[in-house]
């Protein structure tokens, strides 16, 4: 097994997150920026080297925090170290997690997202700042490493053939797509909103892509004030 091959593989698109960057005069358009959650580097790492396999410590230098990072290769600790500064929410938890993220960047974990052109996109009015707009996520999964074309609307088929399940590649990147856009949800109204918007597709799917989705919906749901079920989008 190649450690440093397998760590920098690149990440399904669903796991791909976005936020706005730069944006126009009248903030309607906004320049997207690609990276991944925290969680999702820790779980590359279990993947990888095992939950035995690697280590993190920090040392915190002013409003810098330092993160040091370590990958036992063929029985021997390897260390390489990255920092940040305070971020804009909840300081030195979100400085904590920029100088991991930076750190497993030295490892090649997520590297890849550096040479990903984001795209100008239609932004959303998000309380005080902007969001990206529902309608663009779609389009910010087709440019990402591992994605492919999304799925077109079938033919009407014949009455012998009715029942026949779509094809299983097709019907996982259209599963990926919607919880990549679940995941964008950070309130309730939003997500709620977002399970009206995807009902009618998520219909069209094969009863075990449904749960699924409905798995991940629940979850989801259970980290945002006052928890609600899918159907209560309906």
């Amino acid at each position: 097994m190649d450690i440093l091959q397998d760590l920098a593989s690149p990440f399904p698109p669903a796991k791909v997150s976005w936020r706005v960057g730069s944006t126009t005069a009248d903030k309607k358009k906004g320049l997207a920026l690609a990276y991944i959650d925290a969680r999702d580097v820790m779980a590359r790492l279990d993947q990888v080297c095992g939950g035995a396999g690697w280590q993190d410590r920090y040392e915190f230098h002013g409003p810098r925090t330092v993160c040091y990072l370590s990958v036992k290769i063929d029985g021997e600790w390897v260390t390489k170290a990255d920092g940040a500064g305070d971020s804009d929410v909840e300081a030195e938890k979100g400085a904590i997690s920029d100088a991991f993220k930076r750190a497993a960047v030295k490892w090649g974990i997520g590297r890849y997202l550096y040479d990903v052109e984001g795209p100008w996109v239609e932004l959303r009015a998000a309380g005080r700042s902007y969001a990206i707009a529902d309608g663009e996520y779609a389009k910010l999964a087709k440019i990402l490493p591992g994605s492919v074309a999304p799925r077109k609307a079938p033919a009407p088929a014949p009455a012998a053939d009715a029942g026949t399940p779509f094809d299983d590649a097709e019907d996982r990147t259209v599963v990926e797509t919607i919880l990549f856009a679940l995941k964008q949800a950070a309130t309730r109204a939003e997500l709620k909103a977002w399970g009206a918007k995807q009902a009618a597709e998520i219909e069209t799917l094969p009863a075990a892509q449904q749960e699924d989705i409905r798995v991940a919906y629940a979850a989801h749901s259970k980290t945002l004030p006052k928890p609600l079920t899918l159907s209560e989008a309906a």
